[in-house]
């Protein structure tokens, strides 16, 4: 069993890749396997509210020509999910935006596979706007049917240029707990092997 890892930023390898596996290395310790996807800065396309997908009940987006039903595809599979998007104008990205609301659709026309999942929204945020932002993924969450997992603060994490994530203490102790705390909730689910 892993968790899956939803990378929101169109900079790869940057601060929201930084804070994800911050909160990972703990899962790993533990034996449970981790996975991030890419989906920022690709070709994530926004939902065109076809309703396809609840016509079709393929467990599949009509749109076939980005990689969102590939890592749909992971749903079923995975003991839970971390979003991680940077606070772009106090909200997530464009990426994670688009995700949310065509995974969303996809997942609801198809059994609802992420339901009882652990399930956390992680940002890297400059200064403000972090509140809404992890709001937004975690209404998504919510609405997936997930069981949040929280941390000693809220999961967000201060920098701004790539590499500073790290100089934030409390940010990086604030990942740490998130994915032990992860960790027991599959423990405690029987989904860490």
């Amino acid at each position: 069993m892993k968790v899956l890892g939803i990378n929101g930023s169109p900079r790869k390898g940057g601060n929201t890749d930084a804070i994800l596996k911050m909160a990972f290395e703990p899962l790993e310790a533990a034996g449970i396997g981790t996975e991030i996807v890419q989906i920022g800065g690709g070709d994530i396309r926004a939902c065109m509210a076809c309703m396809a997908c609840f016509r079709n009940k393929n467990g599949r987006c009509i749109i076939e020509d980005d990689m969102l039903n590939e890592v749909v595809a992971k749903f079923g599979s995975i003991g839970g999910i971390v979003l991680g998007s940077p606070t772009y104008f106090a909200d997530v990205s464009s990426d994670m935006k688009a995700f949310m609301d065509r995974a969303g659709m996809v997942a609801n026309a198809n059994g609802a596979p992420l339901k009882h999942k652990a399930a956390a929204a992680v940002t890297a945020v400059r200064r403000g706007g972090a509140i809404h932002c992890l709001d937004t993924m975690n209404h998504w969450l919510h609405y997936m049917q997930t069981y949040l997992v929280g941390s000693t603060y809220w999961d967000m994490v201060y920098c701004r240029e790539i590499g500073e994530a790290a100089a934030d203490a409390e940010g990086v102790k604030t990942m740490g707990n998130l994915g032990l705390n992860i960790a027991h909730l599959l423990g405690l689910l029987g989904r860490t092997a």
